[in-house]
């Protein structure tokens, strides 16, 4: 069988980048769900900033902030290190508007919903979140503004950053993210975390309970039976969980301090003309490897999909705006009124 090398396989959308704006300084993207923003983990050429050096030939791109591989919407890259320090400083600061769109289970309340509650990091590890006393100061505003069958499309306005903010919110307020894989999931008990209730268990057994979970449903792209067989036993053993390594201060990403212009990206992409063509030849098989005895199936929607759309940046002297994805689109949504 012929594959890809253990880095290349994991499947991303074939839904283009779009560029929402860009001059000498900065870039403005529309993010698909389902690409990470850089490297990581399992990913390498199906990243954003890979894309868009292969396909654009923007290459040397300063990361400004990012989004959750399985976010979509605007994604703001420096071209200029000077600009790329301006619009960090802007967003570590808070004088950066921001508005997401998602939709989640229920109907939810009417009105606007404030929501303050602590956010704790559960494990670096794995890079999980929830709501506790011991964590750091948060604050989420949300207004229903439509519905789309039992489920309810929320504006979501998050007053500082800390990580998957929006979704463990929502997840504390009992209306997750209707296809959240991961916190609106059983493992969090009965409740999915609602209110804070995980079931009584522990935090240690809880991280315990969900790198058995990722572990058996990341592996998406594998054939049924060889999940049931624990044919992915040395193929998850041989991958890291988390998907970006965190700082501990700032709970950001660890993404390279040095904004001077570096080859990086460049040398990694050799310099290519645009081209979005496929080579089978460069396909190789190795009868060690163990990925190379896997079957793969192309992911569904839900695979790569999760509802919720970085919409509205505004910063100062700028701002910039996507267009809405389709699960967030329909006749019953009033977008007048944000």
């Amino acid at each position: 069988m012929i594959c890809w090398p253990m880095w290349c396989i994991v499947p991303v959308t074939s839904q283009p980048i779009k560029i929402v704006y860009m001059d000498k300084d900065i870039v403005v993207v529309n993010k698909p769900a389902s690409i990470p923003v850089h490297p990581c983990g399992r990913y390498r050429h199906n990243t954003v900033v890979f894309i868009l050096a292969k396909e654009h030939n923007l290459k040397n791109l300063r990361t400004i902030h990012r989004l959750d591989r399985l976010t979509s919407g605007l994604l703001l890259f420096g071209r200029t290190a000077e600009k790329a320090r301006e619009l960090e400083l802007q967003i570590r600061t808070r004088q950066v508007q921001k508005e997401y769109v998602c939709r989640v289970e229920g109907r939810f309340p009417d009105g606007i919903v404030e929501c303050n509650e602590k956010i704790d990091v559960v494990s670096y590890k794995i890079g999980v979140c929830k709501v506790s006393p011991k964590g750091k100061d948060c604050k989420t505003t949300f207004k229903r503004i439509g519905e789309v069958g039992s489920d309810s499309i929320v504006l979501c306005k998050p007053l500082t950053g800390r990580m998957h903010q929006i979704r463990v919110h929502l997840q504390y307020l009992g209306y997750p993210i209707s296809n959240d894989p991961l916190y609106n999931h059983e493992v969090f008990g009965p409740l999915k975390g609602r209110g804070g209730d995980i079931g009584g268990i522990s935090e240690e057994q809880l991280i315990s309970n969900l790198i058995s979970i990722h572990n058996a449903e990341t592996w998406l792209g594998l054939e049924e039976d060889q999940i049931v067989s624990g044919e992915i036993k040395d193929a998850a053993a041989s991958t890291s969980v988390v998907e970006n390594p965190i700082n501990r201060e700032t709970e950001k990403p660890v993404i390279s301090q040095n904004l001077e212009p570096s080859n990086e990206i460049a040398t990694q992409t050799c310099y290519e003309e645009p081209d979005r063509s496929f080579d089978s030849k460069k396909a190789t098989s190795d009868p060690q490897c163990s990925e190379c005895k896997l079957n793969y199936r192309d992911p569904g929607t839900k695979d790569l999909i999760m509802y919720l759309h970085a919409w509205k940046y505004k910063g100062i002297g700028w701002e910039y705006e996507t267009e809405l994805p389709d699960w967030a689109c329909n006749s019953n949504i009033d977008y007048d009124q944000v």
